[in-house]
């Protein structure tokens, strides 16, 4: 999202001290996003101008993602500080309660909001959530996360951003969409170095793993919408897991589609995701039916 006139502009300060840069469009319920490691606050424009019609749109950046601050101790990074930090955005704009929307490791930060702080999340929208979840691919997902930061410390944001642009479940949206993904890429190359390396290291790299979760999020009642492209391998099994475990859950899988799900197929997007908040607003999203829990296939036998 650029900053201009339709967009009001501010600073949160986290309990650290940390600047956050916030933008907000529009009126009516708010609605927070929360972008990816790939992503910033721009990352959202698709949504901001189809969703600020109706609702009071808000997007930052990261810490460690320019303009906002870029601390640079380790120890400034975790899980648990990025929920911090989208709560520090709420009390700041003195927003009590929103729709949550994050992707991949905005959606992880939306699902641990909504754990911690589930009276502060009308709903959540949980997209292209997983990287290393999986118990057998956990330690293999934190040994690229090191060689990711390693590589962009040798490298540099901008060499670094050609590379991982085209992961495997980043190439749909090369293929589909060459304009719109080569503007992504350049704004991954734009992005600080020690801010990512640290990011890397400590939101994803030391991330626990969802799997260890599922006491708790077997218990998580805020109405929960799990999105996932059908070709993003590393997210297709936590994400069924996901299904399983919230009772309140449902599980859209987009067709033919990598990581970058809401620039991707923006208009695919933007519809799941207000077909569900509307199904929410009036009271329609309810917990899985226990019925369709039975051991039975067909619920004869």
């Amino acid at each position: 999202m650029h900053q201009n006139s339709a967009s009001r502009v501010s600073y949160a300060v986290a309990d650290d001290g940390t600047s956050l840069h916030c933008e907000e469009t529009g009126t009516g319920f708010p609605l927070l996003f929360i972008h990816e490691f790939a992503g910033d606050h721009r990352s959202w424009e698709p949504q901001i101008r189809h969703f600020s019609r109706s609702y009071r749109c808000v997007a930052y950046a990261a810490r460690g993602y320019p303009p906002s601050d870029v601390p640079h101790r380790p120890e400034q990074y975790s899980q648990a500080r990025a929920v911090a930090d989208a709560i520090a955005i709420l009390d700041h704009l003195g927003i009590d309660r929103a729709h949550v929307v994050g992707l991949s490791m905005g959606g992880f930060c939306a699902l641990h909001l909504g754990l911690r702080h589930p009276e502060r999340a009308a709903s959540l929208v949980v997209a292209g959530c997983g990287y290393g979840a999986q118990p057998e691919r956990q330690a293999g997902f934190r040994e690229e996360c090191e060689a990711i930061a390693t590589a962009l410390e040798a490298e540099g944001a901008e060499a670094f951003a050609a590379r991982y642009a085209q992961g495997p479940a980043r190439v749909q949206f090369q293929n589909k969409d060459p304009r719109g993904w080569a503007e992504f890429a350049r704004m991954l190359g734009e992005h600080s170095t020690p801010g990512s390396a640290l990011t890397m290291r400590g939101v994803q790299k030391s991330r626990p793993s969802l799997y260890d979760l599922r006491e708790e999020l077997a218990r998580l009642t805020v109405p929960t919408l799990i999105m996932t492209g059908d070709e993003d391998e590393g997210c297709l099994e936590p994400d069924l897991m996901l299904k399983r475990t919230i009772p309140t859950a449902g599980l859209a899988v987009l067709p033919r589609s990598g990581h970058t799900l809401n620039l991707e197929e923006p208009e695919l997007f933007n519809r799941t995701v207000g077909d569900f908040l509307a199904t929410v607003e009036r009271g329609a999203w309810g917990r899985r039916d226990p019925r369709s829990l039975s051991a039975s296939t067909t619920g004869i036998k």
